[in-house]
């Protein structure tokens, strides 16, 4: 976890410095954690070039780490405003222009829309974990409603995709780690317009994924 801590805050200075490469510096951090930690990344389904959300279960760091190092497109991470509360590491927030939210504050869903609108329109994908916080990576947490309204809100085309193996390569809390294979499974993108009960039958595919998933582990 030492290397983990360094790299990330030389990755946040590279990004102040080069504010126009952030992504590509980004990736290459991602291709050395997964070097340096000992794990694979399996892909698994396409990812959807007209994807303007992408919405992922969350277990572990490990997550971020996966989809930085393989998604095609400078993804726009939507984070909880206590990371970027954390001293020099919440910069990893502000430094690629993320966008984080206040939970605890109404107004903060107008901001999320507002910026999120302007990273589309600069070509980024907005990413988001619906649950809210990561889980035990064994089932889906409830949704929360954000990435619904954003996703209404702005007319997004969303691509669900589902993390296996994350947790076990690094737990966040306890910081045990191990080498393995993180399997990240892109699944049918969805249009909202075409269905008002989109959000729900999306977490059901999900689940349902994710179960058969690890059963099959």
């Amino acid at each position: 976890m030492i290397e983990f801590v360094i790299t990330v805050l030389i990755t946040i200075v590279l990004m102040y410095t080069f504010r126009q490469n952030t992504h590509p510096i980004r990736r290459a951090w991602g291709k050395m954690q997964t070097f340096l930690m000992g794990f694979s990344i399996k892909q698994i389904g396409e990812v959807n070039p007209k994807t303007t959300l992408l919405v992922m279960n969350h277990q572990s760091l490990i997550d971020i780490v996966a989809l930085e190092t393989i998604y095609p497109k400078n993804l726009c991470w939507i984070a909880k405003k206590e990371i970027e509360d954390i001293p020099l590491f919440g910069h990893i927030i502000p430094a690629p222009r993320m966008i984080s939210i206040d939970r605890k504050d109404k107004r903060s869903i107008i901001k999320m829309i507002k910026e999120g609108k302007e990273r589309i329109s600069e070509g980024r994908v907005l990413a988001m974990f619906p649950e809210g916080t990561r889980g035990r990576g064994d089932r889906l947490l409830k949704f929360q409603s954000g990435a619904k309204i954003l996703a209404e809100k702005l007319e997004l085309i969303v691509q669900p995709a589902i993390i296996v193996g994350a947790r076990h390569i690094l737990d966040s809390k306890s910081l045990d780690a191990h080498g393995g294979e993180v399997k990240v499974i892109y699944l049918d993108p969805i249009d909202p317009k075409e269905d008002e009960e989109w959000f729900e039958k999306m977490y059901r595919t999900m689940e349902e994924r994710l179960t058969l998933e690890l059963a099959s582990k």
